[in-house]
C-alpha cells in the first residue's frame, strides 16, 4: 500500500479504514493487560478521576463510571506501549530506530501517524510536515544538543525534509536515507485518541482526557451539561502562571493549543520559537503566540494547531476562508498586536462555543 498521497482530501477512505483496524488491534491489546479495579467506596454517579506522568508530560482523565473501575494500570500501560513505538525521547523506541536505519518496518501506530501526518501535509499545503526531525534536533528543539546549522548544513536537511516517503505494506522507503521522522505535533493528540477510545471499548462514554493540553471530550458530565475547556492566555514567558482567557463548551470534540510562549530559548537577545517552519527550515518569526483549533478526532486538532502556528495570523485566516468545510474551522488565533496588546481572530465557528 503506498500512502504517500498527493493531491488528495485528507479524508481518505482507506487511511480511515486503516485507523478503525489499527485501534482495534491496540485497544484489544490494552484490554488484556490487566483486570479492573473496582472502587466501591465512591457514589456510581461519582466522576472516576486518574493522573499521572506520560511523554514527557502530565496525564488527567476523568470518566463517568456506574461500577467505578479503577482502570489506570492499562492506560499507564497503553501509554507506556505508545512511547516504546512513537517517542523520540526514548532510546530504544522504534522511531529512534527508524530514524537510525537500524530497521524499515512500521508498528501499528507508527504506520497511521505516518499516514495522517502525509494527509495532513497535503491539506494544509505543506505547513505541517512530519519529515523536518533533523531539522528540529538541529534547533534544540528534540533530545539532541542544539547546534544552529549553517547555509549549507540547513539546505541539505531542507532537502531530506522534503524527500518523498513511501510505505509498501509496512516497510518504509526514503528517498533520502537522512529523511528523519519526528512527530511530536500530532503524538499527543493520537494518543489522546487512543486513550478514549479505551473507555470506549469499555463501555464508557462520558469523559475529559487531557495529556499535556491534548484534550478529549465525548459525553457530558453526570447532570447533563457539557464539558468546558479553558483556552489559556499566551503568557509572557515559561515561568508565568498559566492564566484562563476563555472558556469553551465542548462535547464529542477534541481541543489543542499550539504555542510559542513556552517553548523556546533565547540566544544573544534573539528568541528562537519552537514551531519551525518547514518551507524555510528555520523558526516562526511571525507575531503569532497560539493557535487553539476545536476538532475530531486529536491527532487532527493538533496537527491543524500546528499547521496555523507555521502558517501565523494571515496565511492561517487565508487558509480557513479558502477552507469552510474542511477541518481546522473551530479556531482561535492569539498575538500581540503592534501596540504590544494582545489581540485574537476567532472563526464564527469557534465563537459559538464560547461560554459567555
Amino acid at each position: 500500500m503506498n500512502i504517500y498521497y498527493k493531491n488528495r482530501s485528507v479524508w481518505h477512505p482507506r487511511a480511515g479504514r486503516f485507523l478503525i483496524t489499527l485501534l482495534a488491534l491496540v485497544l484489544c491489546a490494552a484490554c488484556n493487560l490487566q483486570p479492573d479495579h473496582r472502587d466501591t467506596t465512591h457514589s456510581p454517579d461519582d466522576p472516576v478521576h486518574l493522573s499521572g506522568q506520560a511523554q514527557g508530560t502530565y496525564y488527567s482523565v476523568i470518566y463517568y463510571d456506574s461500577l467505578q473501575r479503577d482502570l489506570q494500570p492499562q492506560i499507564d500501560s497503553l501509554l507506556d506501549a505508545f512511547d516504546l513505538s512513537a517517542s523520540l525521547w526514548v532510546d530504544s523506541s522504534l522511531l529512534r530506530r527508524i530514524n537510525a536505519n537500524l530497521t524499515d518496518t512500521l508498528d501499528d501506530i507508527l504506520l497511521t501517524l505516518l499516514t495522517n501526518s502525509l494527509l495532513i501535509e497535503d491539506y494544509t499545503g505543506g505547513a505541517f510536515n512530519c519529515r523536518v526531525g533533523r531539522i528540529v534536533q538541529a534547533w534544540g528543539f528534540s533530545f539532541k544538543q542544539r547546534s544552529e546549522p549553517d547555509g549549507a548544513e540547513l539546505a541539505a536537511m531542507l532537502q531530506a525534509a522534503h524527500a518523498p516517503v513511501a510505505v509498501d505494506g509496512r516497510r518504509l522507503t526514503r528517498q533520502n536515507p537522512a529523511t528523519e521522522l519526528d512527530f511530536n505535533a500530532i503524538a499527543q493528540g493520537y494518543a489522546s485518541d487512543l486513550v478514549g477510545l479505551f473507555l470506549e471499548s469499555r463501555g464508557i462514554h462520558n469523559y475529559l482526557v487531557d495529556i499535556g493540553g491534548e484534550v478529549v471530550a465525548r459525553g457530558a458530565k453526570a447532570d447533563g451539561s457539557p464539558w468546558r475547556v479553558g483556552i489559556e492566555r499566551p503568557a509572557e514567558n515559561r515561568y508565568s502562571e498559566p492564566v484562563v482567557q476563555t472558556t469553551i463548551a465542548v462535547g464529542d470534540q477534541s481541543v489543542v493549543t499550539s504555542g510559542s510562549y513556552r517553548k523556546y530559548y533565547e540566544r544573544n537577545g534573539t528568541k528562537y520559537s519552537h514551531t519551525i517552519d518547514p518551507a524555510t527550515g528555520r523558526p516562526v518569526t511571525h507575531s503569532l503566540l497560539s493557535a487553539t483549533v476545536v476538532e475530531h478526532p486529536c491527532w487532527l486538532a493538533d496537527a491543524m494547531a500546528t499547521a496555523y502556528m507555521v502558517m501565523g495570523l494571515e496565511r492561517g485566516k487565508a487558509f480557513i476562508a479558502a477552507h469552510p468545510d474542511g477541518p481546522g474551522t473551530h479556531a482561535v488565533l492569539f498575538l500581540y498586536d503592534s501596540c504590544g496588546t494582545l489581540a485574537s481572530y476567532a472563526t464564527p465557528a469557534f465563537e459559538q462555543l464560547i461560554i459567555k
